[in-house]
């Protein structure tokens, strides 16, 4: 089990730590609590996001402790107590963790992960499931967006020399690898995480040798089964791909086939050019691998206009989340918040309240349903409170703005009602074995199939229906006139 330092968290989650402690300490019971993670605004102004790093996170929980060098450290600003110092020497994660699936299609406002323990390991694990879910998440969003831009193409992620450090690298690969990425250049993520490893050649390889051709033959000697020659150091039209033709017509009498890579100028004009030149030889088989700071934008624009390119490589945009990840706050922006509070075997239900709306959090114990009709597509989700709202076929409900304000619609469930939020770890152990990277990608593509086009699309995508049931909206409501001492804000549709 991989170890994993419990210094990973905020400072003000320890100080609130040891202040728990404190307080526990005159109680029969700690007092626990439920946190749920969610997000508010679509990355790049989209319509969905993918949920990822899910594996990462519990694999971490799993070994999560505070090890003597790290209690030494501690130590060392003089406000932590021995007392409390001691009770982190033992420290484990032993609560409860529900999510979603990784790989599943999400939505602004709903939970995606709950977390139910103690106050001190709900505050700990805080800045942990942030930092790992937020910058996946934002990853395999943006590299779906690309993988459905090249309509479902060859996508190889190549952003290891941009991605934020040595972590972010081996993270953004991964995740990058759920979105859609047929492969990486990073050699580490290949290894670690089972994803193919994939590359071709720089431009030092060509200008280290006297000529372009010799720079190929060697190459094509060397890796006669994977030979992709990157045509673009001198003059793509004039030397690059006549060069990589001589050498490719050597390698289709041995039976070989090869590819050529742009990664500068006019990709449409060039690849099409490309093409033609290599269709005229007789190298019809031969195919067109690109780059040059691709995004989605740029991907889609080339697929309409049938750019003959074969596969393409994305790296800084891919792998950073590129410009406009948010119009917000230039990031994934889930939040983590408590939304109930357990004292001794009473739940009581809490939330933050705002003069925003959108930033007024709902509380109490609660479940994501996923509806869907009766072909299968995806029609709305619903959040409701965990053991008290039952959504099944056949139902007929009223679901409200989960801002809690007058917008709401009516729906008869003729197809499925699925329960989205499965338990992952249980006291502290893992649930159920992790799926492979590979099974994660199935869910992520089934989870997308089930919804319509217009929901995927890069310009004013549609906005799916995120909504909470009527008791949700009722407790809300009153909790906000017990905060606010408002009127009575109770309605019936």
């Amino acid at each position: 089990m991989k170890s994993t330092s419990a210094l990973f968290t905020d400072f003000y989650s320890l100080t609130m730590a040891q202040g728990y402690w404190k307080r526990d300490r005159l109680r029969p019971n700690p007092v626990c609590a439920v946190f749920e993670m969610f997000f508010r605004h679509q990355p790049f102004n989209g319509g969905y996001s993918i949920f990822a790093g899910l594996g990462t996170l519990l694999e971490s929980l799993a070994g999560l402790s505070f090890s003597d060098d790290d209690i030494t450290y501690l130590k060392s600003f003089k406000i932590f107590e021995d007392g409390f110092l001691d009770f982190l020497k033992t420290f484990r994660f032993n609560g409860n963790l529900w999510a979603m699936n990784e790989g599943t299609i999400i939505f602004p406002q709903e939970p995606v992960i709950r977390v139910e323990g103690t106050l001190i390991e709900c505050q700990i694990i805080e800045g942990m499931i942030l930092n790992i879910i937020n910058f996946q998440t934002l990853i395999a969003t943006k590299t779906c967006r690309i993988w459905l831009a090249s309509k479902k193409g060859s996508v190889m992620e190549f952003g290891l020399r941009r991605a934020q450090g040595p972590d972010g690298a081996l993270s953004a690969s991964r995740a990058a690898f759920i979105g859609g990425a047929s492969g990486t250049s990073n050699t580490l993520a290949g290894k670690t995480y089972g994803i193919p490893a994939m590359g071709t050649m720089a431009h030092s390889w060509i200008m280290s040798f006297d000529s372009e051709e010799e720079a190929f033959e060697n190459y094509a000697g060397l890796y006669p089964d994977r030979a992709i020659f990157l045509i673009d150091t001198y003059d793509t039209l004039k030397s690059g791909i006549q060069n990589a033709i001589k050498v490719g017509k050597k390698l289709a009498a041995q039976g070989k086939n090869f590819g050529v890579r742009l990664d500068s100028g006019d990709i449409q004009y060039l690849s099409t050019e490309v093409r033609r030149i290599l269709d005229d030889a007789g190298l019809t088989s031969a195919f067109i691998t690109v780059s040059n700071d691709l995004d989605e934008y740029i991907i889609e624009t080339l697929v309409k206009e049938n750019a003959p390119v074969n596969s393409w490589g994305v790296g800084t945009k891919m792998i950073t989340g590129g410009q406009r990840s948010n119009a917000v706050c230039g990031a994934f922006c889930g939040v983590y918040k408590m939304s109930a509070r357990i004292d001794e075997k009473n739940i009581i239900p809490v939330m933050k309240v705002s003069d925003n709306p959108e930033k007024t959090t709902n509380p109490a114990i609660k479940q994501v349903w996923r509806i869907k009709d009766k072909s299968g597509f995806a029609v709305a989700d619903v959040i409701g409170i965990e053991n008290t709202d039952k959504l099944t076929t056949g139902m007929r409900c009223c679901f409200w703005h989960p801002c809690g304000d007058y917008r709401h619609f009516y729906h008869t469930i003729d197809g499925s009602a699925e329960p989205l939020l499965k338990k992952r770890i249980d006291n502290g152990v893992l649930a159920e074995a992790l799926p492979s990277l590979a099974e994660i990608k199935t869910c992520k593509e089934a989870s997308l199939e089930s919804f319509d086009s217009t929901y995927k699309r890069l310009l004013n995508p549609h906005i799916y229906k995120v909504s909470i049931t009527e008791n949700l909206r009722n407790l809300k409501l009153e909790l906000i006139q017990k905060h606010l001492g408002s009127r009575d804000l109770k309605t019936t549709p």
